[in-house]
């Protein structure tokens, strides 16, 4: 039998599903976590089975979860996070009944107005790795507007806005059945960083609110065949789908941050 080895502590508590590995490095960094009856430090290292850890004053489980990803099509109206008094279903309503006694979180979230494509998983390592800026995870959104937007301002999404401090910005806009007028509502829209509500943001400061937005593809990985409010189980095959990029036709009315002859991101 191989010998255990000490883990990072973020890494034991993504795997024993309290969270993702960056909200455990919060978790720890704001005093929530204890072992063995000592304030944890960041970069700390742990035996599991041995120490003994409490996250907010609740022992964690020694035992890891078994390795679950589910792809849900998330509707409007359910919100991506584990607990919330304001809004009594959440999209982990969407998971199979059988997977209730396991604790998933959210590997990229969407917000309460927005569809499309969620990753659900209870390995850790997955999460990090799909939610790592450094991994460039492209996710693919089909965004409608209020009114027409014209291509003479796709440059300016991509080279972004400052807004209190950050840019936002995404790494291709294009039109999507422009008319005479080089204008339309509906654009594709690819990025792969995604702060929080950033294409509504993005949008609604060069003055064109957003109507719906769908996100309709990860990686290699589509919605399409996944119902609303239902989900899939993915194979090995699929999680690694979702970290291959393929290539993207060029659109007549389109703006890039690479160039549109750029090889396939693995």
């Amino acid at each position: 039998m191989a010998k255990a080895e000490p883990i990072r502590l973020q890494k034991f508590l993504a795997d024993a599903g309290v969270c993702s590995r960056r909200a455990a490095e919060a978790l720890i960094a704001q005093g929530h976590v204890r072992v063995n009856a000592t304030g944890a430090t960041l970069g700390q290292k742990i035996m599991a089975g041995v120490d003994h850890v409490v996250v907010n004053g609740k022992a964690v489980r020694t035992t890891p979860q078994p390795k679950i990803t589910v792809a849900v099509h998330k509707p409007r109206g359910l919100l991506c996070s584990n607990d919330d008094p304001h809004h009594a279903e959440t999209v982990f309503a969407l998971l199979p009944r059988e997977f209730a006694r396991f604790r998933f979180f959210c590997a990229g979230r969407l917000d309460l107005d927005s569809e499309g494509l969620v990753i659900l998983t209870t390995d850790g390592d997955l999460a990090h790795r799909l939610m790592h800026p450094s991994k460039v995870v492209v996710k693919r959104y089909h965004v409608v507007l209020k009114r027409p937007f014209p291509a003479s301002r796709l440059v300016q999404l991509v080279r972004g806005v400052m807004i209190e401090g950050e840019r936002l910005r995404v790494e291709r806009a294009a039109l999507i059945n422009a008319g005479a007028d080089e204008a339309a509502t509906d654009l594709d829209v690819h990025m792969h960083h995604g702060k929080k509500r950033e294409i509504r943001q993005l949008f609604t400061t060069l003055g064109f609110d957003v109507k719906r937005l769908r996100r309709y593809q990860i990686g290699a990985l589509q919605v399409k065949g996944i119902p609303l409010r239902a989900g899939k189980v993915l194979s090995t095959k699929d999680i690694d789908s979702l970290f291959r990029n393929p290539r993207t036709p060029r659109a007549p009315f389109e703006a890039s941050a690479r160039p549109a002859h750029s090889a396939d991101e693995n």
